[in-house]
């Protein structure tokens, strides 16, 4: 499969035909448009595709792509972590180079952007170097805009393309294939790959490269707020005396219902803190989006308090906890807690 049959040739010349810039570009607009109808769609039979990274999220999002029949070829940097999805028919490479040598369209998902860059554009080890003219990068992993950039600009030197594709809807939208995906990139590249992102979730355009790492971020922002609100009338609700259980149920379809009390809210009853996004990486994202905001000038105290929240978790030690454990924050604060709650829970149950 050759997805460069989508674009013209990157090193086309200027205005080789002395054409108004106008008209050049109306020319370029066209020609892709008349190779798009030309190009195979997506399938099993003509699509290899490459897996980098198989945490919670990453682990699920391939096996669908599997299970669809599609050939896959995986790299996590521990095996047992990608045993699971060898079971099911995948392919182990040794390093993201040797992934992408084997396919057309690599996904990656992996933790911080510094991992990002070592898998993708590590000269010796990552997957740019090994992939084929007119393969496709899709980055999966909540990074900084910037570097989704830088990757898009490498990948263009060599005749690919890149998109960033951050999700959202935790291990439960990865199992089930119901995840929000942010897609930044072109439109055309991103339209062609829906076969594969419709395994996944649904995806959602967003605009230029770097586009979609925006969006996610601010979903980061959107979800960090919230979950700050749902702990804290918990730890309210359980002051005044109120069934948390009972409470949780009444506002679940009021105004107050959200993903993130649906996602979270019967696991922090039971101080199921296992997690479906880490601590860990939610203050990497966090971090991320204040970074960002330095950069715009923008002013944003519910994000820093919940960055400041989720450090404080960190500093305990619990950063491989799952983020619905910010409830532990608020309990340390007011010198309560919900323990005896859930064990109570459990007895009558």
């Amino acid at each position: 499969m050759r997805l460069s049959l989508l674009l013209l040739p990157h090193a086309l010349p200027c205005n080789s035909h002395n054409l108004p810039l106008s008209s050049l570009s109306l020319l370029h607009r066209t020609m892709a448009a008349a190779a798009t109808t030309n190009v195979e769609p997506i399938s099993p039979s003509n699509t290899r595709v490459g897996w980098i990274g198989t945490g919670v999220m990453g682990r699920s999002m391939c096996g669908h792509l599997i299970k669809a029949g599609y050939k896959v070829t995986v790299f996590n940097r521990t095996l047992s972590k990608a045993q699971p999805l060898i079971d099911m028919g995948a392919r182990l490479a040794q390093s993201p180079l040797a992934v992408a040598s084997q396919s057309d369209v690599v996904f990656s998902i992996v933790g911080f952007p510094s991992d990002v860059r070592s898998v993708l554009l590590d000269s010796t080890s990552g997957a740019l170097p090994g992939l084929r003219p007119g393969g496709v990068l899709v980055d999966m992993t909540t990074s900084e805009p910037s570097l989704a950039a830088e990757i898009s600009a490498a990948a263009t030197i060599k005749d690919c393309h890149s998109v960033d594709a951050p999700v959202s809807g935790g291990d439960r939208g990865a199992k089930n294939g119901s995840l929000a995906i942010f897609a930044g990139g072109d439109k055309t590249v991103i339209d062609r790959l829906s076969p594969l992102f419709a395994l996944m979730g649904r995806v959602n355009y967003m605009g230029a490269t770097g586009k979609g790492q925006f969006a996610k971020l601010a979903n980061q922002i959107t979800i960090a707020s919230t979950m700050v609100g749902l702990v804290e009338g918990i730890i309210y609700a359980h002051k005044a005396g109120l069934n948390v259980e009972s409470y949780l149920n009444a506002i679940s379809t009021g105004a107050a219902g959200s993903k993130s009390l649906d996602l979270y809210g019967s696991r922090i009853l039971k101080r199921d803190f296992e997690a479906g996004f880490y601590v860990n990486h939610f203050v990497k994202d966090l971090g991320i989006c204040l970074k960002e905001c330095q950069n715009m000038g923008l002013a944003l105290p519910g994000l820093a308090l919940a960055q400041q929240l989720y450090l404080s978790l960190k500093a305990h030690g619990e950063g491989n906890l799952g983020t619905q454990a910010l409830i532990l924050a608020l309990e340390r604060l007011n010198n309560v807690s919900l323990e005896n709650l859930a064990s109570s829970n459990s007895a009558a149950n």
